[in-house]
């Protein structure tokens, strides 16, 4: 009986946690740090998972910005070259200039994101090929990150509304000069004037709706972004008190 109650002072108290509760011959400082160091590694993959969603992200704007504007460029450029003036009609100087600026900064935006898109996707797509974790801090969207965002809006926002002016421009020039009374000046009640008032009539409530969409669309992402940085502070501050009481668990073994 005295055998039993010799114990060695430098031995954990038989109470304490000689094993942890899983077993396989572990103590309880060897578990506290596996659970430390597995916490930490979960924290640094979320990251890493974080960083090749934006990746992924930043692929997905350019591929769209590039192919839209690709697309919005060419027509205009289209619209340009087919577009047939009437010799006979006197076209109103404010039309003419219209259309020409219209096209003009059409085209140069769509071109300045395609640029945008050109440069930066091959360098993004090189490293979202490679089937590595740790490849994803030599991808430069970070860095990029403002001017993807520029093309993006380019392309989408202003782009399209540049779009939607030049059909309405393009409107006018086509349809003005149709069964004109007078060769020389635009006539309210003709057929021509008529339609081309249509197309205005039509496409002002759709360029209003893009507007609104597009506020509300950017609005409701950046809450949603907003919504899940407070979800991901909430979660730091959450490892942050485990990782605390880890360590104080270390210093009281």
């Amino acid at each position: 009986m005295s055998g039993e109650l010799n114990v060695p002072m430098g031995s954990p108290a038989p109470g304490g946690s000689e094993r942890c509760p899983d077993g396989g011959g572990m103590d309880y400082r060897d578990w506290v740090r596996r659970s430390y160091l597995e916490l930490v590694s979960s924290n640094h993959h979320s990251a890493q998972a974080l960083s090749w969603r934006k990746l992924y992200l930043s692929r997905a704007k350019l591929k769209a910005s590039s192919r839209t504007s690709a697309l919005l460029s060419g027509f205009a450029m289209v619209a340009m070259v087919e577009v047939q003036l009437e010799m006979k009609y006197d076209y109103p100087p404010a039309l003419l200039i219209g259309f020409s600026v219209c096209t003009t900064v059409l085209v140069a935006v769509h071109l300045f994101a395609l640029l945008i898109s050109t440069c930066i996707l091959p360098n993004v797509e090189a490293v979202s090929n490679i089937h590595n974790l740790n490849s994803v801090s030599e991808s430069p969207h970070e860095r990029m990150h403002h001017y993807i965002e520029l093309a993006w809006g380019f392309s989408t926002a202003l782009g399209i509304l540049l779009f939607l002016a030049e059909v309405v421009l393009l409107c006018w020039i086509k349809f003005l000069p149709v069964d004109s009374s007078k060769p020389r000046k635009a006539s309210a009640g003709s057929s021509g004037w008529n339609a081309a008032l249509a197309s205005t009539i039509i496409m002002v409530p759709v360029g209003v709706i893009f507007v609104v969409f597009t506020i509300h669309f950017y609005r409701s992402l950046v809450r949603h972004k907003t919504e899940r940085h407070h979800q991901e502070i909430e979660e730091l501050h959450k490892i942050k008190i485990q990782l605390d009481g880890h360590e104080r668990g270390l210093l009281t073994v």
